[in-house]
């Protein structure tokens, strides 16, 4: 059991919670927490799925019925029902995760785990999350509708907690020492700031600034370009573009600030990303349409996604849900099918103030001095006193760099300017989403998205497939976002968005399908900036390779396709490196590790040792590059992979080959050998210290608790291949979180598989039921019921019933 194989890790070695402690603050009152009457032990429980609870402002009794992976169908006779139980059950199997990512979006973590997350939530309140948050609640508040089903949804979350008694709190409550708050409509908009947060892209400004004004403009164009010199986009490079109307915004004549930054706030996981694709009519075996997505996100137990059908008489949708959320976040319903990628387009801008004196209260602006508005930010901290953060908000938005916070002088600062802040109705999209009928409904939705930036695939019954590029996007002149701006000057500013019809999509191109893999979304053809945000190279090259090599696709090729480990990035070097490597100065011991490699079919398969050959081998030699960027006193980024890898192979001596800690003048040619060297030096101290560095071994994904990856609650050394750079995009920690594949057949037919499992109890059997499978690539069919008297494949059902 796995509480007997934690609570035993813990009696034997205490260092386990020493290290927890110095982490995540006071460990609980191991009294308490072992206590046979209300601790750990009470949640060694099964689920329970029948009887007939009452729910409070129910009007009508709503069937749950759990088929055997525990996924919830959920059958209400209104919307308000629907959502008030859709809170209800989403909080009986995953109450504290929900919670927890609300604490974590807010700036909050302070209050439960100590004085470790005070910089955390400082960052957190800097970047706006809770800003946003508020100002995405008032522009919800503006659809009445959507309030309602908000107020449902939490009452729903809260008569679960209502009818909880404390021995029955999820284990994290006991390990933490805290209780669940009320669920309110805030702490869903909370959430979905977290998403946008999480999924907003890349945000290099001030790191770019460095980089320019240490390397100079030619330079760093080579290192940054806008585009690759490939370039296979989202969009079909035969795009006409000719009906759009609006113009580019005019490049002004202003100067850039050249400040030097030391440090910046820690940013998304930069491989948050995600696969998706459709194929029409023609180009499928059964002749319906099929779709499939697959997002790539940090692997966590509880799973990120929940899994749930949520019908009424008027609509069925089947899918991911966000625990927090309502409705189905990617997904299918009896008409259509829809699923999401990253666009990560650049849509947070820096902007330098100068204030007028050491106060603070006003900035220069216009030539004028401007008013500033100053936000308290009060941060519990568990154990010690509240912590007072003043925040500055300019027009651009809250001044997250000052000299109390990673920040230069006292009279200066760096504001943010980011659409997150600006306030979306993204619940509207996801729920019209779930009722949409046809083309023309799913593009309606997407009319409420503001942000992050997602790629929205479709595909419905009636044959169609598209592919919309969404979200409110600054009409920016060219170059605008790339590098800190001046505040004080108007003509920075954002003037204008992109009209949402001109925002970059398809619909039943000629090649018959449809897809992304957060590459470059456009072409150079379409008339607006679009900035190079380190889009992806690989995967979507595969990906579109493979639906031109054939007339005909099958729900086997798209299985194939999602668990693909080819290895493009390793295919295009790797024979340059080949021919160009001296071998003359190899030991035997090299010689055969090399053998091993040009023998590779560079597939990543999780058996092979070449895999981690590549992996040991490309981390040397892309650190060796760019060794100029390690140990600054500034921050930069690395230059992008792909573009690493261009200047290898087109210029083998350009100076950055050069090695700055030796007398000597290296080339590529140099590098290659030595970064092999130091490869095969790592490799052999790992296998003496782990055994054969079999990439199962040598990667070791992991599916790691939420809090610090604890040990019993948690899996690892995963048998599944791939890296960030092929479709299978398994990293050690991160990757596809939920895959899909729907045929729009009638009832669509659907696959789906995530790494975890339906309950958040690391005590049940369904807390990570479904890993080995993920791991080996296989589904499970989704039962999609049509009606609530259907048992079919139903293993219990429980019954929500109106409270008197």
């Amino acid at each position: 059991m796995k509480y007997i194989k934690f609570i035993g890790s813990l009696l034997l070695t205490i260092l386990i919670f020493y290290i927890f402690n110095t982490k995540l603050g006071s460990i609980p009152p191991i009294g308490k927490f072992l206590s046979p009457s209300q601790g750990v032990w009470q949640n060694e429980t099964n689920e329970e799925i029948d009887g007939s609870p009452q729910i409070v402002g129910l009007s009508e009794e709503v069937k749950v019925h759990y088929d055997d992976q525990l996924i919830p169908h959920i059958f209400a006779q209104n919307d308000l029902d629907l959502y008030k139980a859709q809170g209800y059950i989403t909080a009986k199997h995953r109450l504290w995760q929900m919670e927890f990512q609300t604490y974590a979006a807010g700036g909050r973590l302070s209050e439960i785990i100590g004085e470790k997350a005070l910089e955390y939530d400082r960052a957190q309140r800097r970047k706006g999350m809770v800003f946003g948050a508020e100002n995405a609640l008032k522009k919800m508040k503006e659809d009445p509708e959507i309030v309602l089903f908000l107020e449902a949804y939490s009452e729903g979350v809260n008569s679960y907690i209502s009818q909880l008694e404390e021995k029955n709190f999820p284990v994290e409550y006991k390990l933490l020492d805290y209780k669940p708050e009320q669920w309110t409509p805030k702490k869903t908009a909370l959430l979905l700031m977290y998403m946008t947060d999480m999924l907003c892209g890349g945000d290099s400004d001030l790191e770019y600034t460095n980089a320019l004004r240490e390397f100079g403009k030619d330079r760093f164009d080579i290192l940054y370009p806008d585009f690759f010199d490939v370039n296979d986009p989202v969009i079909p490079k035969e795009t006409d573009w000719s009906f759009i109307d609006v113009p580019m915004t005019e490049t002004p004549q202003s100067q850039l600030p050249l400040d030097s930054v030391a440090e910046t706030m820690e940013k998304p996981h930069p491989n948050n990303g995600s696969n998706n694709w459709a194929v029409g009519p023609e180009k499928s075996y059964s002749g319906n349409p099929i779709l499939a997505n697959d997002p790539h996100l940090g692997l966590n137990l509880p799973s990120i996604w929940f899994v749930m059908q949520l019908a009424t008489p008027e609509h069925n949708s089947y899918g991911a849900t966000l625990p927090g959320a309502l409705g189905v976040i990617s997904g299918f319903n009896t008409h259509i099918a829809w699923g999401e990628t990253n666009a990560t387009r650049d849509v947070k801008d820096w902007y330098k103030i100068e204030f007028k004196d050491a106060t603070r209260t006003q900035y220069k602006y216009n030539n004028e001095w401007k008013d500033a508005t100053l936000r308290i930010e009060e941060i519990k901290i568990k154990g010690r006193k509240v912590f007072l953060d003043s925040v500055f908000y300019t027009h651009h938005g809250p001044v997250s760099y000052d000299h109390t916070f990673k920040g230069n002088g006292q009279k200066e600062g760096y504001a943010m300017k980011w659409v997150g802040h600006i306030g979306g109705n993204n619940q509207r999209t996801l729920l019209d989403l779930n009722t949409a009928k046809s083309y023309d409904d799913y593009l309606k939705a997407l009319d409420h998205w503001v942000a992050p930036a997602q790629n929205f695939v479709f595909a419905s019954t009636q044959g169609d497939i598209a592919l919309w590029i969404q979200g409110l996007f600054p009409n920016k002149w060219q170059g605008q976002g790339k590098f800190l701006m001046d505040g004080s000057k108007p003509e920075n500013d954002w003037q204008s968005f992109i009209p949402k019809e001109f925002n970059a999509h398809t619909k039943n191109p000629e090649r018959g399908f449809v897809s992304s893999a957060n590459q470059h979304p456009v072409d150079s053809s379409y008339p607006y900036y679009v900035f190079n945000d380190g889009y992806e190279m690989y995967r979507n090259r595969i990906i579109n390779d493979f639906f031109q090599s054939k007339d005909k696709f099958t729900i086997e090729d798209f299985k194939s396709l999602q668990n693909n480990n080819f290895n493009l990035k390793a295919s295009e070097l790797l024979p340059h490196i080949f021919d160009h490597l001296d071998t003359s100065i190899l030991s035997t011991d090299e010689l055969a590790v090399l053998e091993t490699i040009k023998a590779w079919d560079f597939n990543s398969d999780p058996e092979k040792l070449a895999p981690s050959i590549w992996s040991a081998w490309w981390q040397e030699l892309f650190y060796l590059v760019w060794d100029e960027f390690k140990d600054r006193d500034m921050a930069l980024d690395y230059p992008f992979a792909y573009q690493t890898i261009y200047m290898l192979k087109n210029h083998p001596n350009d100076p950055f080959m050069d090695l700055i800690d030796t007398p000597e003048t290296e080339n590529a040619n140099n590098l290659f050998v030595i970064s092999f060297k130091n490869a095969v030096a790592h490799l052999k101290e790992w296998e003496s210290n782990n055994g054969k560095y079999t990439y199962v071994k040598y990667k070791g994904t992991r599916v790691g608790h939420l809090l610090q990856a604890l040990p019993a609650f948690s899996r690892f050394d995963l048998p599944i291949g791939g890296d960030g750079s092929t479709v299978n995009a398994a990293t050690n920690d991160h990757g596809p979180s939920w895959r899909m594949i729907v045929e729009m057949s009638s009832p669509p037919k659907a696959l789906g598989i995530y790494p975890g499992g339906q309950s958040g109890n690391p005590g049940s059997k369904y807390y990570d039921n479904f890993i080995d499978r993920w791991a080996d690539g296989n589904y499970f069919e989704a039962l999609f019921l049509q009606n609530p008297n259907d048992n079919n494949g139903v293993i219990a059902t429980q019954t929500l019933t109106p409270k008197q």
